[in-house]
């Protein structure tokens, strides 16, 4: 496992939710990622946001972590979630919600 394969499996599996975005939670830079933490906001959720825009190396390595192509990323008790359209429909069916407490990720309230 490469050093930022290690440090994206350690992130992943340290924090009960982790979102691989670009830019931070208090400031967004781009419009999906933007997306995805307007949703957890909204639940509530407690989670750690990463920045990949910090190294070429972390915006590589978690698309190949994940097998995923695209930011943001969304991890819960280290597992791989989805990406901004697959969290919005989630979010938007109610499953989410669900999925967070099935997991014991505490939601603000349920809608």
């Amino acid at each position: 496992m490469s050093e930022i394969a290690g440090f994206i499996d350690n992130e992943v599996k340290g924090s009960d939710v982790v979102l691989f975005m670009k830019g931070t939670p208090g400031f967004p830079q781009c419009g999906f990622s933007g997306q995805v933490v307007q949703i957890l906001d909204y639940l509530g959720v407690d989670y750690k946001g990463i920045n990949v825009l910090t190294s070429d190396e972390l915006r590589q390595g978690i698309k190949e972590y994940s097998n995923w192509p695209t930011i943001p990323q969304l991890y819960v008790k280290g597992e791989f979630v989805g990406g901004c359209d697959i969290i919005r429909e989630m979010f938007q069916a109610g499953e989410l919600q669900e999925f967070f407490t099935e997991k014991g990720v505490s939601v603000r309230g349920a809608a």
